[in-house]
């Protein structure tokens, strides 16, 4: 019988990440990792002091299994349903999965059930959810909370004037584990404008940790900005598409070189 960790590439997988993928995302971490460490010290911090988070939505689980051999431990994954079938076929690996994209309320049962984080936190509905259903299962979350701060209407998150209002509340949802706060910028090349979302979420989390003081972390930069965000204090940033290639999507106008992403 082939199991999941003998099934062969296909062509569209060789087309897509290459003949040797563990080799290439072996590579590719390594070289985000070097510019991770040489942003933070630019920015006078540690080297170590930024978590890279990969993002592998759209990468499949059997590929998955050769990024897993290459060193990459926590998965990133912005959907559910993908990640709770990635979970099933790779549950005799040692991984973290962090959701990271919008979650409905009716999915507060799946995700409870094998998620180490949330980076998706926007509603006090939300919020009472996750808590009724991990208070059955006996566990608590790691959670980050999303503000919109690119003001768009595409994305999800708390608008800004809402956070401390929110982070107030937090405390009655004792099996959340609130760890900072998360944005995606806005999608430009422009510098400045980017580097705007991500100062006013670190003026956000300086104001936030005054009421809850755990709330320390930004998780914020993805692959086209993640530098600019570490410069900006990031503690997190998710990086998809630097590490396993661009996505097969028709859009790629969002960063030079890479296709569209969510969070990553």
């Amino acid at each position: 019988m082939t199991t999941t960790s003998e099934q062969a590439l296909s062509p569209e997988d060789i087309a897509r990440f290459g003949e040797d993928p563990g080799r290439s995302f072996a590579a590719n971490l390594a070289r985000v990792q070097d510019r991770i460490h040489a942003a933070s010290r630019q920015s006078g911090r540690a080297a170590d002091s930024v978590r890279l988070l990969p993002v592998t939505k759209t990468v499949p689980a059997h590929v998955l299994r050769l990024a897993h051999a290459a060193g990459v431990h926590d998965f990133g994954e912005n959907k559910l349903q993908e990640a709770r079938d990635k979970q099933a076929a790779l549950s005799d690996l040692a991984i973290r999965w962090c959701i990271i994209g919008h979650l409905q309320t009716n999915k507060v049962k799946y995700l409870v059930r094998f998620a180490a984080e949330f980076h998706a936190l926007d509603s006090i509905r939300l919020a009472e959810a996750l808590n009724r259903r991990l208070d059955q299962e006996g566990r608590d979350l790691d959670v980050y909370v999303q503000v919109n701060t690119s003001g768009e209407d595409s994305k999800f998150g708390l608008a800004p004037d809402a956070l401390l209002p929110f982070v107030e509340r937090l405390p009655d949802y004792p099996r959340l584990r609130p760890k900072g706060l998360m944005t995606l910028a806005v999608f430009s090349s422009d510098h400045e404008r980017v580097r705007t979302c991500f100062r006013l979420l670190r003026d956000l989390r300086d104001k936030a940790v005054a009421v809850h003081p755990e709330i320390a972390q930004l998780s914020m930069g993805m692959s086209g900005d993640y530098e600019l965000a570490i410069e900006e204090g990031a503690d997190v940033v998710r990086v998809g598409q630097a590490i396993f290639g661009p996505r097969p999507t028709n859009d790629a106008f969002y960063w030079p070189g890479f296709a569209p992403e969510g969070s990553g």
